[in-house]
């Protein structure tokens, strides 16, 4: 993995709660199927599309955040290598992982 790799980090402030949105760059606007599921994940700009920062950036975002939703082999293989989500969360839709963390 590069480490000049970009994603779309978007920051939700709502009360006392910081909610990260993150994906892989190329992801966004794309949608996915679990063949086997039946599963659909669509990676929407309304809700993904923030600012375009380097994949470390992210991860400190991250690790402020109280909810975050990742979607991408990129963002979601770094925040497993950094501990910030525990790898069997990860759900594999349509090939492409995905992973959410609430921190209670």
């Amino acid at each position: 993995m590069e480490a000049t790799s970009h994603v779309y980090c978007n920051v939700i402030r709502a009360r006392s709660n910081t909610l990260v949105a993150v994906c892989d760059a190329e992801l966004l606007g794309r949608g996915f199927r679990d063949k086997e599921s039946g599963v659909i994940i669509e990676v929407k700009e309304s809700f993904y599309k923030g600012r375009k920062v380097k994949l470390e950036e992210s991860i400190n975002l991250m690790r402020s955040a109280s909810i975050i939703n990742m979607v991408g082999a990129k963002v979601v293989e770094k925040a497993v290598e950094c501990g910030i989500v525990d790898p069997v969360a990860v759900l594999v839709i349509g090939g492409v992982p995905h992973a959410q963390v609430v921190k209670m």
